[in-house]
């Protein structure tokens, strides 16, 4: 009677979404999977979940919050399901799909489903969850009403601060501010990429956060891997330190001072089989050439720094990072970058 819609999306990519929603439990006829009943079964559970898509393609066809959708609906189609657990259910979804899922959650709590909901995101937990019960550090900080724990004293208990150390934190990022610079680091122009990204303009100074925001599909990563040299625009101009770029590639990205942590993080960012130590190093000794060779212990000193910078949750630097938890490897990969001293 527990169904669980796991973090790390564990379904066959090789397989159709309907095969992948419905594995296990398709409806048979004459002794044989009746194909067109399974295709209908999907359909309508995605549909609940308000997503129209073309279930007979192969699910890897598919972006990653569409595939976090066919998970989601997977789960939903256990009939006996008395507990429901949902890790990180909409890390990859769009405001439209979160209130979507939260709908469907709605009704299954009107049906006696107990669900349990493991998010990071504060608004998502206030505006569906009955309990709050938070964990630090693998240990019980404690169990709340929603309405009787305000906002900042629920992060308090998440992070082990006191709230006076939360107010001081606060006036510390509206002093950062202060520190935008009025060089431009980066100026793209025109800059795009036929079938792959619309032509955009790019202003980015020197101290400053800028955030990209969009619906799925909008271009936000698109932009990122071309601004990073992933793919090559044949469109506009782009400039780093007034210098107009000719040359695009990773590598070469690298070499002027740019950092991209991919969205995808187990396909694109961590390297599964090797040690947290190996995966941090990764993009120095690559910038280096191997004929810069870092030596073991340079390589534990960059790894423990930011193991302790970043509050790295592992038992040591050797330990392989496949079996860290999904938050700890995305803290691999921003070391990775951090430990090149990038610009930007």
């Amino acid at each position: 009677g527990i169904s669980t819609v796991y973090q790390e999306i564990n379904l066959c990519l090789n397989l159709t979404v309907a095969e992948n929603i419905m594995i296990g439990r398709a409806p048979q006829k004459f002794g044989s999977l009746d194909w067109k009943a399974t295709n209908n079964k999907a359909r309508q559970l995605l549909k609940e979940l308000d997503v129209d898509i073309d279930v007979t393609q192969p699910l890897g066809s598919y972006s990653v919050a569409i595939q976090q959708m066919a998970a989601i609906a997977r789960a939903l189609d256990v009939s006996n399901t008395k507990i429901l657990i949902l890790d990180e259910p909409t890390s990859s979804l769009t405001t439209h799909e979160t209130a979507q899922l939260f709908n469907v959650m709605r009704k299954l709590k009107e049906q006696g489903v107990a669900i349990i909901f493991i998010t990071h995101f504060l608004d998502q937990v206030y505006e569906i969850c009955d309990k709050i019960t938070v964990l630090r550090n693998g240990a019980l900080v404690g169990s709340y009403i929603p309405s009787e724990l305000p906002r900042l004293e629920l992060i308090a208990k998440m992070i082990g601060r006191i709230l006076n150390e939360l107010d001081d934190m606060s006036k510390h990022k509206l002093e950062s501010s202060q520190n935008i610079k009025s060089d431009i680091l980066l100026e793209a122009k025109g800059l795009g990429r036929s079938g792959f990204i619309n032509p955009f303009d790019l202003e980015l100074h020197a101290g400053e956060v800028g955030g990209l925001a969009g619906l799925l599909g909008s271009g936000r990563t698109e932009i990122a891997q071309l601004l990073f040299g992933v793919e090559n625009p044949d469109i506009g101009s782009i400039k780093m330190d007034g210098k107009t770029i000719e040359d695009y590639s990773p590598l070469k990205s690298i070499d002027r001072g740019l950092a991209l942590c991919p969205e995808d993080r187990k396909a694109e960012g961590i390297v599964g089989q090797l040690t947290v130590r190996e995966n941090i190093i990764l993009a120095l000794q690559a910038n280096r050439g191997w004929f810069k060779y870092l030596n073991t212990k340079t390589q534990n000193e960059i790894a423990d720094k930011y193991i302790k910078l970043l509050s790295i949750a592992t038992p040591n630097a050797e330990q392989l990072v496949k079996n860290l938890s999904g938050g700890n490897q995305q803290k691999v990969i921003l070391a990775r970058w951090l430990a090149t001293n990038p610009q930007l």
